[in-house]
This record gives C-alpha cells, sequence and structure tokens, in this order.
C-alpha cells in the first residue's frame, strides 16, 4: 500500500491501530495515544490531523528532513509516518 493510500485511512480507529502499531515504535504510539487523549481526540484522529499539520505547515528543512529519513529508510512509507507524527507532536508540544 502506498503512503497517500494509508494516510487516507487513518480515519478508520482500527486501520489506524494496526498501522500505529506496524511501525514498530512503542514510545510513539503511547506518545500519539497521550497527546490524542489530551487534546480530546481519538487517536485515529489525532494521525490524520497531524499528516495534514505536516502537510500544510511543515518548513522546508522539515520536509527535507522527511525525504532524508525516507531515502535512508528500508521501507519510506512507515518512516515518513514516523517524521510526521514526530513533528506533529514536537509542534503540539511546543504549543503548550
Amino acid at each position: 500500500m502506498f503512503l497517500g493510500q494509508v494516510m487516507s485511512r487513518l480515519d478508520d480507529e482500527a486501520f489506524a491501530v494496526e498501522t500505529l502499531l506496524a511501525l514498530g515504535d512503542l514510545p510513539l504510539v503511547v506518545d500519539l495515544e497521550a497527546t490524542a487523549r489530551r487534546l480530546g481526540e481519538s487517536m485515529s484522529r489525532y494521525a490524520v490531523d497531524a499528516t495534514r499539520r505536516f502537510a500544510a505547515l511543515a518548513s522546508d528543512e522539515d520536509w527535507l528532513a522527511l525525504v532524508t529519513v525516507a531515502e535512508g529508510a528500508a521501507d519510506p512509507g512507515p518512516a515518513c509516518l514516523r517524521q510526521m507524527f514526530s513533528w506533529s507532536l514536537q509542534q503540539d508540544r511546543e504549543a503548550r
């Protein structure tokens, strides 16, 4: 499945949880869940919004970091998602 297809299905809670667990980064998943809960959102809603915020608000440097991570990854799709989620979590921490 292509990254865009995954991103478009993240609003399905079961798919989002399955996808997030498949990233193999439990601390990231825990952080996503805690942040979603703090914001009064489901984890799937937060995941969808995180990727959309990255697409809309990330700087050129953030995009370069994403491309660099993707180029160095054995599986670029999950690497891109981890980068987008990490970026969004950082933005939310800074906004507090």
